[in-house]
């Protein structure tokens, strides 16, 4: 197995059991009156919240970082709830996929800029200017992934989705207290995020030339 394909199925194995994780729970609250766009509003103002808190790292590293990742995660839980909770409840609808997708954007680039923040304000220009191509990069992820989809193709290839972005900005906000640089991470989160736009691109124009030359056999 090469590194690509083992990278694969460990992000599929997990991919898997939080999906399986999510399922179990989910059937309770698809018994309520919780509507998927709920979750939704709920998991952006909850990263919402963790952008205000990052900002005041200033007063207090650890106690306004930790609150500011735990809140991103809780809000990033939510966010994978609601499609979850869409599907077993039949309670999907256009709208609400319209808004999910705006949702994680928002989430995230909230947080991004906050961070983004952190840097300027200590004069780390080079780290702001990473941050910005990280917040850049991670739109590009869902904005292949969703361009892909649209013309009948496979877009969900890639190192950097919006899982592995999620892990990677928490990690950052909780070890940045304990003497971790925070910039390592977001050099970490720019870099996946724009590989993984040219793995997505690459798969895409394989899945294109391989759908021309079965068309041409066919022929």
């Amino acid at each position: 197995m090469n590194r690509t394909a083992a990278i694969g199925s460990v992000k599929q194995g997990y991919t898997d059991g939080t999906r399986r994780l999510a399922s179990r729970y989910i059937g309770r609250l698809a018994r309520t009156r919780v509507s998927p766009n709920a979750l939704t509003t709920g998991g952006v103002l909850l990263c919402t919240a963790a952008a205000f808190a990052i900002p005041f790292e200033d007063r207090n590293e650890l106690l306004f970082y930790w609150l500011a990742a735990g809140l991103f995660i809780a809000g990033s839980i939510l966010d994978i709830l609601d499609g979850a909770l869409a599907r077993q409840s039949d309670k999907a609808t256009p709208l609400g996929e319209f808004l999910d997708s705006l949702s994680d954007r928002v989430s995230e680039g909230f947080v991004l800029a906050a961070i983004a923040f952190v840097f300027a304000r200590v004069g780390d220009d080079v780290s702001v200017a990473i941050c910005l191509a990280a917040v850049a990069g991670s739109f590009l992820v869902s904005y292949a992934r969703a361009k892909a989809e649209l013309i009948g193709l496979k877009g969900d290839v890639g190192i950097g989705s919006r899982a592995e972005r999620v892990i990677v900005i928490s990690s950052g906000l909780i070890l940045a207290p304990l003497g971790v640089p925070l910039q390592w991470f977001i050099y970490l989160l720019a870099a996946t995020a724009w590989l993984t736009v040219l793995q997505r691109i690459l798969s895409v124009r394989k899945q294109l030339l391989r759908k021309e030359a079965h068309g041409f056999d066919q022929r």
